[in-house]
């Protein structure tokens, strides 16, 4: 797991006028690997995430996602790229088979295989009874399920997940946590996912990353970032604990 770096960073650093918000960031994520991206909100995971996705340009340093950079090669990067964002800006008048249409027509798919990777879609996030209902009905766990179909129709090879479980019960945040799972695990999507839901963190990613004040400050295993700080393996200690360590020592 994790062998073929995906996502790259070096040295990485963005400044808005007088406010350093990523600070020579440097970190690697590998093929089909889930990474915890964590951090107080201010620490800079979203300025880092836009500039993976070439959403906005860093000051120095470099950035490489599948081979592309960010800066030079946007597009290439946004057709393999998939963002979930905490609030997905679906259209509430579309049924979930015509938005995906949509989508699938803005990523320039088309014939007769489109309608079958929509269905196929639909049945992996557990949709596909729901598919002719308007999606202004759908629940917040159903609308964080259509935006992983999105993913799936656009055969996205890394995607960038904001908060996918916030404000979800319990039972949808599990469907959520276990279709994350299955992207890395089937498909090899290689996903990077930030959230203060750290329970849920520790259960699903491979590695994860620290950010304080732009910097990051820990990377790694939470066995290695256990032994770090306390000594010890993560059997004794929760990702919280770890993670509140990181933060009272920054």
């Amino acid at each position: 797991m994790g062998i073929h770096p995906v996502i790259e960073t070096q040295a990485l650093t963005k400044r808005y006028l007088h406010q350093l918000a990523v600070d020579r960031l440097t970190f690697t994520v590998g093929e089909g690997e889930i990474f915890g991206f964590l951090g107080p909100n201010g620490a800079g995971k979203t300025t880092t995430i836009l500039m993976l996705m070439g959403l906005t340009e860093p000051t120095s340093g470099k950035a490489s996602v599948l081979g592309f950079d960010p800066s030079r090669e946007p597009i290439q990067i946004k057709s393999k790229i998939g963002y979930l964002q905490e609030n997905m800006g679906f259209y509430p008048d579309l049924n979930a088979r015509q938005m995906l249409g949509f989508i699938a027509e803005l990523n320039s798919l088309s014939g007769s295989m489109v309608e079958e990777r929509i269905a196929g879609a639909l049945e992996t996030v557990g949709l596909i009874g729901e598919a002719d209902k308007k999606i202004g009905a759908y629940s917040r766990g159903m609308r964080q399920r259509l935006g992983i179909a999105e993913l799936l129709i656009k055969d996205s090879k890394v995607a960038f997940l904001d908060e996918p479980t916030l404000g979800l019960d319990p039972d949808a945040s599990n469907r959520m946590i276990d279709l994350i799972q299955s992207l890395s695990r089937d498909r090899k999507m290689t996903i990077l996912i930030s959230s203060h839901l750290l329970h849920q963190i520790q259960k699903i990613c491979h590695r994860v990353g620290i950010m304080i004040k732009g910097k990051m400050v820990a990377q790694g295993s939470l066995d290695l970032l256990a032994q770090e700080k306390f000594g010890i393996g993560n059997e004794k200690y929760s990702l919280e604990e770890i993670y509140m360590k990181y933060f009272q020592e920054a």
